[in-house]
């Protein structure tokens, strides 16, 4: 599908240069969100809100690792009356950051709330309106009423903020989204948008602005098209509210990292977002440094001159649809992206330096075994291969040098842009022509014309470019404006200095292409020491032992979190807070450990019901706290078995993935 730039609607103010968004300030105590400020970071206290010394100590420890809001759940009017002792005793000790309660489905917990904190987020598909999976017929005149009801319930809120000057969040959430906009919207990034535009209205009638409005998904597919669609809103109707960005129930780890850089960044490259919070299930001062990371991103951001604007994409931005190209052997069409591996700097390729990318080689019986994560590829240079190679993996060398000493059917040779002239001259077959964007003469009409001409061949293309994923979505653009329908591998270096800084650096610069379905592959690559220490925010979470792996399963993860290629089993785990009912941490930990190698199958561990229900409609199954020690299984979205005991309960998932026939044995 093309996308008609006559029906571009805008949500950013330049596709090609960093150029934020403004927004119009708005104070949450002494801290300034959108207009001039930085971006702003944040978190959320796991604590039980009715324990004020724990709930300070954790937020402290919160501040301390940067955080500049600090957000508190308020599920009942107790815990909202509690956030003045915290308030308190945050202030006794010399903290002056501004505290967030977070509210769901307790109208009265949010009016007592907003006289004591400096801001309040709610939720409006669970505020007033509540989700239960009906679906309603609604006409002009009931859906009115409806209205009604949440106008008559939302504004005594809305009049209290503006009274005590406290500022709100309308956050939307991808996972508890109401019924009634269930009905009407589906379960879409409109309806998202619909939803929050509902609450903001009411506010506005009251002359109160000191909003601040959010689009969580745990897909971070719809949340950057909610977002996109919500700044299009904006700017259609001449609003510009700060917008706080989130990956919602991203997961821990690697994969909850990934995933949080691949939505947040996507949406910051383009200059939107005001504040930001990442939500992982870990001690949430974990959370701040990854936040750090991101923000450190885009300190003195600017795109290299001579790049080529855009003022429309040759794509639905707000719908996801795969790039057009021609198939070639493996790579492109309809097929999974590939994952291609950068061997060309080791001294020595051997059976044994396979095993980093997913092949064990067991020379008794001389047989290869391959894992769900092995690549694809491997590039090694003008390296020689004196071994068989397993019989999934293909060579891709430098045409300058030698054919390794392997078939030729499993290798590729490897030009660049400056051999354009000659390669229609040699060996007929597949080849793979290396493309830097950086240089002019990539964007010349001439170039692309040769590139026409060209049979069977595979672009990989890359970019120094500190604006890096615009400047290689404006390429790719480029291309499909050409009607050059070659496979396009994305290739990426990371030249930051650690390995947590590598992790968000790689997954940001190549995640918001493969959400617009601009990738048929993937090749990382890093500037740190071949046997680095991989850890991740002073955790090890990645099973390996030097870079190549690292780098080898980070791809598998951009591509598992952009829902492009699956490789294992996706983990969807809310953050934990005080609403929670078990520990997060450890049974996220233990239902990893039993179901890890079910390829393909999403669980979902949420620690309440606030956006649980929601969330499991995206997950094949949902482990959900229902209560003190008690948990409710589901299957999609409905509810299999309630009032579990906790410690029955991950047996009874098991039980449930093998009766609906997704379980098999781990090997």
């Amino acid at each position: 599908m093309t996308f008609s730039s006559s029906h571009f609607k805008p949500y950013c103010i330049s596709l090609t240069e960093y150029k934020r968004f403004i927004t119009r300030e708005v104070k949450v105590g002494h801290i300034g969100i959108g207009g001039a400020n930085p971006i702003r970071v944040q978190s959320m206290t796991t604590t039980d809100t009715m324990n004020t010394i724990k709930t300070v100590e954790q937020s402290i420890r919160m501040i301390e690792a940067g955080a500049d809001l600090v957000r508190i759940t308020a599920p009942s009017i107790n815990e909202a009356k509690n956030l003045e002792n915290i308030k308190k005793e945050l202030r006794a000790r010399g903290y002056q950051t501004p505290l967030v309660a977070d509210i769901h489905f307790t109208p009265n917990a949010a009016e007592m709330a907003a006289r004591i904190v400096e801001k309040v987020r709610i939720n409006p598909g669970n505020y007033v309106d509540k989700k239960k999976f009906d679906f309603i017929e609604y006409n002009e005149s009931t859906y009115r009423s409806e209205l009604d009801k949440i106008r008559e319930r939302f504004t005594p809120l809305v009049k209290i903020c503006k009274q005590y000057g406290t500022a709100m969040r309308i956050g939307t959430n991808h996972g508890s989204l109401s019924d009634r906009i269930m009905s009407r919207y589906g379960d879409t990034p409109e309806g998202m948008v619909e939803s929050a535009f509902e609450f903001l209205q009411i506010a506005e009638d009251e002359r109160y602005f000191d909003l601040v409005l959010s689009m969580k998904a745990s897909n971070p597919i719809v949340m950057a098209q909610a977002y996109r669609l919500l700044v299009s809103r904006m700017i259609e109707s001449n609003r510009n509210y700060p917008l706080h960005l989130g990956v919602t129930e991203a997961g821990d780890g690697e994969d909850g990292r990934i995933k949080s850089a691949i939505g947040i960044c996507t949406l910051l490259d383009d200059g939107i977002g005001d504040t930001i919070r990442v939500s992982l299930t870990e001690e949430p001062e974990f959370e701040l440094p990854v936040c750090l990371d991101m923000v450190a991103r885009y300190d003195n951001r600017k795109s290299e001159p001579g790049l080529p604007q855009l003022n429309a994409v040759p794509y639905n931005p707000y719908s996801y649809t795969r790039r057009k190209c021609i198939p070639i052997s493996s790579i492109g069409g309809k097929q999974v992206p590939v994952v291609v591996a950068d061997y060309s700097t080791m001294e020595d390729i051997t059976p044994d330096s396979l095993t980093a990318i997913g092949y064990k080689y067991n020379a008794k019986i001389d047989k290869w075994n391959a894992c769900d994560t092995a690549a694809d590829f491997v590039y090694v240079g003008n390296k020689q291969i004196n071994f068989a190679l397993p019989g999934a993996l293909r060579i891709i060398y430098d045409a300058s040098s030698t054919l390794p000493n392997i078939t030729s059917n499993k290798c590729f040779p490897l030009s660049t842009s400056y051999d354009i002239d000659f390669i229609e001259s040699r060996a007929a077959g597949i080849r793979f022509i290396q493309v830097n964007i950086d240089e002019e003469a990539n964007w010349h009409d001439s170039f692309f014309d040769k590139i026409k001409q060209c049979t069977q061949i595979v672009l990989i293309i890359y970019s120094e470019n500190k604006h890096r994923m615009p400047a290689l979505r404006r390429y790719l653009s480029r291309l499909i404006e050409q009607h050059i329908d070659w496979p396009c591998i994305i290739k990426l270096n990371s030249h930051t200095v650690t390995i947590d800084e590598q992790l968000i650096d790689l997954s940001a610069d190549s995640g918001g292409l493969f959400l617009d379905g601009l990738g048929d592959g993937i090749m990382l690559g890093s500037t740190l020491s071949l046997n680095s220490n991989i850890k991740v925010s002073g955790r090890t979470y990645l099973p390996v032992n030097n870079l190549q792996q690292f780098l080898n399963n980070t791809a598998f993860s951009i591509l598992q979190a952009t829902r492009t290629r699956i490789s294992k089993t996706e983990f969807i785990s809310c953050p934990s807070c005080g609403r929670t009912l078990f520990d997060l941490q450890e049974t996220t930990a233990l239902i990893r450990q039993r179901t890890h190698h079910l390829k393909g199958v999403k669980i979902a561990i949420m620690g309440c019901i606030v956006n649980g229900p929601g969330e499991m409609a995206d997950a094949d199954y949902g482990y959900v706290g229902s209560g003190p020690g008690k948990i409710t299984l589901y299957k999609g979205k409905e509810i299999v078995k309630k009032g579990i005991p906790s410690e029955n309960a991950l047996e009874e998932l098991i039980t449930l993935i093998r009766q609906n026939g997704d379980w098999i044995d781990p090997v």
